[in-house]
């Protein structure tokens, strides 16, 4: 089964081609450098650009896939993601797959963006279910049951800030432009963290939720006590001058990430208390930050698991995830009709999806 992926959630424009056997083509336009001049996404500006750049985008991907003079013979379904996100930016995904979808008579499918994220794993490993998924991106960081690909149950979410946005916002506080979390990681990696610097927010309760309000709260009185530790401004890109960072913000990035990880490792071996895992599943955008990564590569060896956590490249928006996902509705016989709504961020996402033949 050939399933065409669309992904414009957020900033990253993106499509891809994928089968049972994997990606077999992939292509994506990121909107970084614009918003950067803005530091932050602007919401219409995403859109306008998502509307801009997805046909060009998507004749590249059919040439680069190379299906033959009529691809529309060999893709089975298109999947798109409808939520959650921002409003704008996902109505342009939304409707350049539905377009695709009425004129050639293939089923439409819409994708949970956040389930999308965990299945960006099962793109190059086989994963166990039941599983524990921890989801770790800019705007949502959730710990879900998985048990299946189709069938997950969200155990904790965070009811602030998620821990992406709180790494961006310290970044941000502390003179670094956006996105600032990678920065704060290339940083990080020039001190060895203090692990009382900063507290791990939310966790002196017996639940799975998360909340990194406080922590972001910790690093703006750490900054404003100790303003030699800014990153200075400059002409110069900030990745091309990180030797400038003084040795008292290289201190805080390690600390701060570190106070990131260990919250999430404490929510995550909690969660492992309420069900018995066959694998852990870690994934998003923040997945792809090396103190992250590492904490949890301890916690599946403290507890014997196996862990899967996508390489760097699917960690961030990308439509391979959402043809997988796709692929795996599909294969379980669900799809949508052209009524199709997008969902923004805030709003759960419907089970509205109706019985389709597997091909």
């Amino acid at each position: 089964m050939l399933v065409l992926g669309i992904e414009s959630s957020c900033d990253e424009t993106a499509l891809a081609l994928c089968d049972e056997g994997g990606v077999l083509a992939s292509v994506i336009s990121s909107q970084a450098d614009i918003h950067a001049l803005f530091g932050g996404v602007v919401p219409e500006l995403a859109s306008r650009e998502h509307a801009r750049l997805i046909g060009p985008l998507f004749d590249s991907l059919l040439k680069k896939a190379q299906l033959g003079d009529d691809p529309w013979q060999r893709i089975n379904r298109i999947a798109v993601t409808r939520g959650p996100g921002l409003l704008g930016c996902l109505l342009v995904g939304v409707a350049f797959a539905k377009a695709l979808a009425l004129a050639h008579g293939i089923p439409l499918i819409g994708v949970n963006h956040l389930q999308a994220h965990l299945l960006a794993a099962d793109l190059e490993n086989t994963l166990a279910y039941p599983a524990l998924g921890v989801l770790i991106s800019g705007g949502h960081t959730h710990l879900y049951r998985m048990d299946s690909p189709v069938d997950m149950t969200v155990l904790g979410r965070t009811i602030d800030d998620a821990a992406g946005e709180a790494c961006d916002k310290f970044a941000k506080m502390a003179g670094l432009p956006y996105p600032g979390g990678a920065l704060l990681d290339a940083l990080g990696k020039r001190s060895q963290a203090d692990p009382y610097l900063f507290p791990r927010p939310y966790t002196h309760n017996d639940n799975l939720d998360f909340s990194f309000s406080g922590l972001k709260t910790a690093g703006l009185i750490w900054l404003s006590n100790h303003p030699e530790a800014l990153f200075p401004p400059g002409d110069v890109p900030a990745r091309q001058r990180l030797d400038q960072a003084s040795p008292e913000l290289c201190l805080a990035a390690a600390s701060f990430q570190l106070a990131i990880a260990e919250t999430l490792s404490i929510k995550a071996r909690r969660a492992m208390e309420t069900f018995t895992p066959r694998c852990m599943v870690v994934a998003g955008g923040v997945a792809a930050n090396s103190v992250v990564r590492a904490e949890f590569v301890r916690l599946a060896k403290e507890k014997a698991l196996p862990l899967f956590i996508p390489r760097p490249a699917l960690c961030g928006d990308n439509a391979a995830m959402v043809a997988r996902a796709g692929m795996h509705m599909a294969l379980a016989g669900r799809c949508h009709r052209l009524d199709l709504s997008a969902i923004p961020r805030g709003q759960a996402i419907p089970e509205d999806w109706i019985p389709c033949a597997a091909d």
